[in-house]
């Protein structure tokens, strides 16, 4: 359910079938119009104001601006294009099909480069949902005006290459574009959906390249550090941001027979405490397990306090070095994140690798083959 107190937005797939019906209603019609409302599979009717409209006999055009919502989104305010013409020659086989809407990805609209995505490779990165609802507008229209034959639409998004580089989407392996996407229609504000969404299309992706073990961390620092310390092949990485724990679920669910999670020790510490989600809003406990631990390896009461009072956990880690516990101490830290990484992925095993940007590697724990053959999967 939407948040009343939020503002919620429209996909790009609701702006392409917004789009894609009044192209086609203007085309039939003879008669440009400036707004057209579609229903969005969540139910949420969508007036959408049309910029851009052309109209010929043959063809006709229009663009649906993509709404501002309380979700950060870089592709608000972008213009998604329809074109609208009658079957032709020219448009293939599918042209000769009764009712058949051909749907198709112009400008700024990625194609896809990788297996394991909602469309094939070198299809117009235009996924099943936005497709189901352009085809479903734009047949309803047809019908209405009592038209069996074909009729292509052409999606476009100008800025769409532009506004690719800022997202996921050459990570992907859909390149030259953004993306049109959307299962409901419409942008639920602040929804972590997006980003376990792409997690879990990172994962099915590594599987289907043949990856047994699921390789992940957190954030760009973990990423750097398995380069430059392992050689590891990035490309054969999965970048689960906080979301530790539904990556977890995520992989197991895919049929990983292990997964090695590789971090840094400011966001990893958290899961010695059993936190699956290291976002600092669902809790920052960092000093609190470095002093934990610490008290576990004998460390006496100045340098708990000491460690409670550190700013990083950099500094935490100093001060263990200083009372020579840092050994032992992540001794105890690695058997807690291995107790709690082992409770969440039940039968998969499971294997992680703390390091810090100052100290290097800090700990390890799981099983050692299974590390070893993470790592050895990008040689």
């Amino acid at each position: 359910m939407i948040e009343k107190n939020l503002k919620y937005g429209f996909t790009t797939g609701s702006c392409a079938a917004a789009a894609a019906k009044a192209a086609t209603l203007m085309l039939f019609e003879q008669k440009k119009t400036d707004r057209v409302s579609i229903l969005t599979p969540a139910g949420v009717r969508y007036d959408a104001p049309l910029e851009k409209v052309m109209l010929t006999k043959m063809e006709a055009s229009c663009a649906v601006r993509k709404p501002e919502s309380d979700d950060p989104d870089v592709t608000a305010g972008i213009l998604i294009y329809a074109k609208a013409q009658l079957a032709a020659d020219d448009f293939g086989e599918a042209a000769g099909t009764p009712g058949c809407v051909i749907i198709e990805g112009g400008e700024g609209i990625g194609r896809v480069t990788k297996p394991g995505l909602d469309r094939p490779v070198g299809d117009a990165a235009i996924n099943t949902v936005p497709r189901q609802m352009i085809e479903a507008e734009v047949r309803s229209v047809a019908e209405e005006y009592g038209f069996s034959g074909a009729v292509r639409i052409v999606i476009s998004a100008p800025e769409g290459a532009k506004i690719a580089e800022k997202t996921f989407n050459s990570r992907l392996g859909i390149e030259g574009g953004i993306s049109i996407i959307g299962t409901s229609g419409i942008v639920e504000p602040m929804s972590t959906k997006a980003i376990v969404d792409t997690i879990t299309v990172e994962l099915r992706q590594l599987k289907e390249m043949g990856c047994d073990i699921a390789v992940v961390s957190p954030g760009n620092y973990g990423f750097d550090f398995m380069k430059e310390y392992y050689g590891y092949d990035l490309d054969r990485a999965v970048k689960c941001s906080n979301y530790i724990g539904d990556t977890i679920d995520i992989a197991g669910n895919l049929g990983f027979s292990g997964m090695l999670l590789v971090g840094h020790v400011g966001k990893l510490i958290k899961v010695s405490g059993g936190i699956m989600n290291t976002h600092s809003a669902e809790g920052d406990c960092r000093m609190e397990l470095m002093a934990a631990a610490a008290a576990r390896a004998g460390a006496s009461g100045n340098v708990i306090n000491r460690i409670l009072d550190s700013v990083s956990t950099d500094d935490a880690y100093k001060h263990m070095t200083d009372a020579g516990i840092e050994k032992k101490s992540f001794e105890y830290i690695m058997e807690r994140i291995n107790h709690y990484l082992t409770k969440r992925g039940q039968d998969m095993k499971i294997g992680c690798i703390v390091y810090s940007n100052k100290f290097g590697l800090l700990g390890e724990c799981g099983p050692k083959e299974l590390i070893k053959k993470g790592l050895g999967e990008s040689k």
